[in-house]
């Protein structure tokens, strides 16, 4: 009887948390735009980069394409010559002969987050006092930089970042990922905004003001820390600086990628979220709408249970499928509604996984993430 009690009762809680997350993400402005004004600050944006794919020409063609009533320098970083997005990058500057935009090559300052050593490179050679950091697999709509940099302008304002969809999950388990990224994440942001203030940012694409990111020490100060935007946001928000999000959505737009490749991405965010939010990320599991629900029916199998299972697993898809058909402005059709139990089952093994190890894998490399989420790149 205690048992039915406790599983009953994390199934009802599993199920209000579930609506709840679906509620702040039907309140949330999506998509919503904002005229241009006449003039804009001066903005420069900072992208590192390593690799290439079909996609990487297009999201950064993106980049050039924004209709920003202001001046804009583009400033790519690679770290080889040999680099083969080199030749891509190039390519692009080309087609837009009038922009302020360069390729730098070099391995900048070292450190064992890549990413940030090449953003440390770039920031000496900003001419402007608006900063735009984006990945290099983002794609961004033309209206995009102009959205995300007007909250910057407003006094109190720290940093300001976007939602980001998974675009083109080419492969079964992309598919499955974008479950997570497409129709959880998100929601469950704004369900954390709703206890308090945002005080971590989203590293797909981050806007913030020179002045503010000097005084954290800058692009060198984070590239020890695997979550780099995490602290980063983190250092904006201890500094008195808050946090916005852009209602405008951009796309993250990757390779296609077997269940290996996006089981060790997930892991690596999973043990990122657990380093850097320990007792959040551990209450989490109690959000799974799949797990609890099925493990009452499991352990008290009957009439009563397997209707309470049904009904919270119908919530569950009815709700994934809305936020994923908000978010990407797509849905994914009923024969992949099968992924989103899959995935909440999954999760679990993710969850666990968080706690079990503290070694991540990230562009071929391994490392090990200390307590405070600095890395230690093995031999």
């Amino acid at each position: 009887m205690m048992l039915a009690t406790l599983l009953g009762g994390l199934a009802l809680l599993s199920l209000g948390l579930t609506l709840w997350q679906w509620l702040e993400a039907r309140r949330f402005p999506l998509h919503r735009r904002r005229p241009p004004p006449p003039t804009a600050p001066g903005v420069t944006l900072l992208k590192p980069l390593k690799g290439a794919d079909p996609n990487t020409a297009a999201c950064l063609r993106s980049w050039f394409a924004q209709e920003y009533p202001g001046p804009v320098q583009l400033l790519f970083a690679v770290a080889s010559a040999e680099d083969p997005v080199c030749p891509v990058v190039r390519a692009v500057l080309a087609e837009f002969p009038a922009r302020d935009a360069a390729l730098h090559v070099g391995p900048g300052p070292a450190g064992p987050n890549a990413k940030v050593a090449k953003l440390a490179q770039l920031q000496g050679l900003a001419r402007h006092d608006l900063l735009v950091v984006s990945d290099a697999d983002v794609w961004a709509p033309p209206e995009f930089l102009v959205n995300l940099i007007m909250p910057l302008t407003e006094a109190g304002v720290g940093l300001v970042n976007p939602f980001y969809c998974l675009a083109n999950p080419a492969t079964l388990a992309m598919r499955w990922e974008a479950v997570a990224i497409n129709a959880d994440f998100w929601g469950s942001v704004l369900q954390a905004n709703r206890l308090g203030p945002m005080r971590f940012a989203l590293g797909a694409v981050m806007a913030v003001r020179r002045a503010d990111l000097e005084a954290g020490g800058g692009f060198a100060a984070l590239q020890d820390y695997l979550a780099d935007d995490f602290e980063l946001g983190r250092r904006v928000a201890k500094a008195g600086g808050a946090i916005r999000l852009c209602p405008v959505v951009v796309e993250c737009r990757e390779p296609p990628q077997g269940w290996r490749a996006v089981w060790r991405h997930q892991l690596r965010w999973a043990r990122t979220i657990r380093v850097c939010m320990p007792w959040p990320y551990a209450w989490s599991i109690l959000s799974n709408a799949t797990l609890w629900p099925l493990a009452w029916w499991a352990a008290c199998p009957g009439v009563a249970t397997a209707t309470a299972f049904v009904a919270c697993l119908a919530v569950r898809l009815c709700t994934a499928a809305d936020q994923q058909r908000r978010l990407a402005r797509r849905g994914w059709g009923v024969a992949w509604l099968w992924l989103v139990p899959l995935k909440d089952l999954l999760q679990v093994g993710l969850w666990l996984g968080a706690f079990l190890g503290n070694r991540v894998e990230w562009r071929g490399q391994r490392y090990t993430v200390g307590r405070d989420g600095r890395l230690v790149r093995h031999a």
